[in-house]
């Protein structure tokens, strides 16, 4: 590596060695995304889900080898600022062609930031702001690829698209599926012509997540963009087939939902992937598709930015987040920004069984575990300074009240030492209080679709109370708060026994033992369902969730090595309802 001499040579070494680092780091990574292809093709379903776990702790490996390395060579901890500043600006010298520059950035404000105090933590010696521009920025071949389909047809452009993909195992019937796929973009185009520049532009690698492949392109024809996805699934048979194609700019977003799992994606320029999907998706912010990408810190340095931005040209209060207190988290919002910031409390009271480090682990559980579109994503931040000036009196005293322990006032500014961070929805008991008859139905629906479907991925959520879901702004309930999950094959589900006289019965005093992870599906509903109309919604589509047999029944498959199919699209556009008679094979599954 040519690394550029500086006046400084410990300012030389400390940037080549975290250049290192990162770069050692990335191609760990790339090296487990590209691996996914492989996986997806053999149906190693359970490594693909390992994989995912374990390249969530790559960064922070690598994080600590490099504070560890400068702190050893170098004792960096003890080194002045004009060492550090010089650092900084011959690591934006090794930048001028890196591939992932931005990545790059991030990773220095990482391992400076375990190294020097938080008064160091702004653009002279961070990376507060982009230095190098991932405009532009391009791999070899470019990272996505045009196909034109006026020269040959629509077919045949499509079937050539997936035959790209590389993969060996055989499609059951390519020309069978494309012919769906045309069917539907003929259907967009309302019969009108295509320009005639129209063209197809595709990226060159797809998307891997659980069981299946994601190929992500767009239509591009005159002034009209038209973004499409393709998931290709396995059959019963092992082979290929192609199971929707997604027009619907909606369901495209769905996707890429952060309440599911991350993607595995074989990329050399992420910069060059996420420009194109914000091209299919502008509502999109890139933080959230670099995190959806598996690059979470990205996601988190370009979050920060956006919320430093947004207090700069806003003037609303930090307030105490609306809803029931919980007993765990102290939540807070600012309303003008839609997240809430969660703080885990000093002291946990009784009826809860956790502490700080506990809760900390159920939030990195789910963090590693498919989501299944049912769990909320959050964003893990430490040193969090906010200008005290914009925190309201009242979540000002509630933080010295119940979290002192990791709350700092520094002149104008609070600083919290650890805190969460997630999209804002609706509490879920708050939505029910103000629905009409028709959307307390559809909301207890899908909340007992949320429940079910945690547990077919081996979540139990614990605490279901309806304050612990919400509704998102699309209308799907999402569960949110983790402090009481576990592994569904850990819990033991049984019936409550009779009990020995009618005395006792009535007395209301527990008349039978119970271990700890013992559940008693018959207690949900006196403990859930006291509203009449949540009870009816319930029971009409969700009363076998009230017995053991069917967690037990769950229990049972994913004890088998099972791993069910998720679709984070609407059943009803999957080709297998088209034509029912063709539908022998297809992958089964609740959509998810």
């Amino acid at each position: 590596m040519n690394i550029p001499r500086g006046e400084n040579p410990v300012a030389t070494a400390i940037a080549g060695a975290l250049i290192d680092g990162f770069d050692r780091h990335y191609r760990l990574f790339r090296q487990c995304s590209a691996e996914a292809k492989g996986r997806f093709e053999s149906g190693d379903w359970l490594g693909q889900q390992r994989a995912v776990r374990e390249r969530i702790a790559f960064y922070d490996q690598r994080v600590r080898e490099t504070v560890q390395r400068l702190r050893d060579e170098f004792r960096a901890d003890l080194l002045d600022e004009n060492t550090w500043q010089q650092a900084k600006l011959l690591y934006i010298g090794l930048l001028t062609n890196h591939k992932q520059p931005e990545l790059a950035e991030t990773f220095f404000n990482s391992v400076f930031c375990k190294i020097m105090h938080r008064t160091y933590f702004h653009n002279d010696f961070i990376f507060f702001r982009p230095a190098v521009s991932t405009e532009y920025l391009e791999s070899d071949p470019p990272a996505y690829h045009t196909y034109y389909p006026l020269r040959h047809g629509w077919h045949a452009a499509f079937r050539q698209i997936l035959i790209d993909c590389g993969w060996h195992r055989p499609f059951a019937d390519l020309d069978r599926d494309v012919g769906y796929v045309v069917e539907d973009v003929a259907a967009l185009l309302g019969g009108a012509e295509p320009d005639p520049n129209c063209h197809v532009q595709v990226l060159r690698a797809a998307f891997y997540r659980n069981k299946a492949a994601y190929v992500c392109g767009r239509i591009v024809s005159g002034d009209r963009d038209l973004p499409f996805v393709l998931p290709v699934l396995h059959d019963a048979g092992a082979r290929l087939c192609l199971d929707t194609v997604l027009l619907d700019p909606r369901d495209i977003r769905m996707v890429f939902s952060l309440n599911r799992a991350y993607f595995m994606v074989d990329m050399e320029v992420p910069s060059a992937y996420v420009q194109f999907l914000r091209g299919i998706m502008p509502r999109k912010p890139a933080a959230e598709l670099y995190t959806m990408l598996g690059l979470g810190k990205q996601g988190k340095t370009m979050f920060y930015r956006e919320l430093a931005h947004h207090l700069r040209h806003s003037e609303d209060e930090f307030v105490v987040a609306p809803g029931i207190p919980g007993l765990v988290m102290l939540v807070f919002t600012l309303p003008s920004f839609p997240y809430v910031f969660k703080v885990i409390k000093d002291e946990i009271p009784p009826p809860k069984e956790t502490d700080r480090e506990a809760v900390k682990a159920k939030y990195l559980l789910v963090k590693q575990h498919d989501r299944v579109g049912r769990m909320a994503d959050t964003l893990e931040f430490s040193e969090v300074a906010l200008p005290k000036a914009r925190v309201s009196q009242a979540l000002l005293d509630e933080l010295r009240r119940t979290c002192a322990s990791i709350l700092e006032e520094d002149g104008g500014e609070i600083v919290i030492s650890h805190l969460y961070i997630e999209r804002r929805m609706t509490p879920l008991n708050i939505y029910l209080d103000h629905a009409t008859d028709a959307q307390i139905e559809e909301a207890v629906r899908d909340y007992g679709l949320a429940i079910r479907e945690l547990a077919i991925a081996n979540i139990f959520p614990g605490d279901m109370l309806m304050k612990n879901f919400g509704v998102t702004r699309i209308g799907r309930v999402v569960f949110y708060d983790y402090d009481e999950i576990e592994y569904l094959t850990n819990c033991n589900f049984r019936r409550i026994p009779p009990a020995p006289n009618p005395e006792l019965e009535m007395s209301g005093e527990v008349w039978y033992p119970v271990a700890r992870n013992d559940v008693f599906p018959e207690e949900f509903g006196p403990f859930l369902l006291s509203n009449p109309k949540v009870r009816a919604a319930f029971l009409k589509h969700h009363a076998d969730l009230l017995a053991p047999e069917f967690w037990q029944a769950t229990q049972g498959k994913i004890r088998s090595g099972h791993v069910e199919d998720f679709f984070p699209y609407p059943e009803s556009i999957r080709f297998c309802n088209r034509h029912p008679a063709g539908a022998a094979g297809r992958p089964t599954a609740r959509a998810a």
